[in-house]
């Protein structure tokens, strides 16, 4: 499976990301510099204020309806997978476990969830076996093929079949990141795949701070 670890943004919303961090008002003649409140620097990537992955509508595997409210006050990280993926999805959720180790007591206040793009063989029945299997905090959401679309457009994750050497085979090439939204429900984070545990314990403890 090809790994696509950056996240598809629009150049429009790339601009303004840009311009938000780089612009700053010119005082007038006069008037004193207000100092800005110091920023919080991040291992992971920045992406407060983008105007996307504002939400989400999904059952999980018991068939409950869920949105991000449902878990406010605690920091969300979002990765969109499947389960019979080779490589990335199984590194992902087992380095997501590890990280709600080294986080101690704060890993409560932690939810990780696996949205699988692959609907079309991941029941709810599959995902309660696999998601939990990582840590049984976490949580598998499944919804159609309109409704895990839509989602992925407003979380600008791609992903797309790839067929298999075997008749009615096939793989899910797919976006490699995750997100991650403050226990406010605001996106702040995209974390690239593959760097270990160690930036997101830190990013994770800045957001619960």
């Amino acid at each position: 499976m090809r790994l696509l670890s950056a996240v598809r943004v629009s150049s429009a919303a790339l601009v303004l990301a840009v311009l938000s961090l780089a612009a700053c008002d010119r005082p007038g003649e006069g008037t004193p510099m207000m100092l800005s409140p110091a920023k919080t620097v991040f291992k992971n990537t920045d992406v407060t204020g983008l105007d996307y992955a504002k939400d989400f509508a999904l059952p999980d595997y018991t068939g409950k309806m869920r949105t991000l409210a449902d878990f406010k006050g605690k920091a969300v990280v979002v990765f969109f997978g499947y389960t019979q993926c080779p490589d990335v999805c199984p590194t992902t959720m087992s380095e997501m476990a590890n990280v709600m180790q080294q986080l101690g007591p704060l890993a409560d206040k932690v939810q990780v969830l696996f949205i699988t793009v692959d609907p079309e063989r991941d029941t709810p029945e599959l995902l309660a076996k696999y998601v939990p299997a990582f840590d049984p905090r976490f949580l598998g959401l499944v919804g159609d093929k309109a409704s895990t679309e839509k989602v992925a457009k407003e979380f600008r994750v791609f992903y797309q079949k790839v067929p298999g050497k075997e008749p009615g085979s096939y793989t899910m090439d797919h976006t490699a990141g995750s997100y991650v939204f403050d226990p406010q429900g605001r996106l702040r984070l995209f974390i690239r795949h593959g760097q270990g545990p160690e930036p997101i314990v830190h990013d994770l403890k800045l957001l619960l701070s």
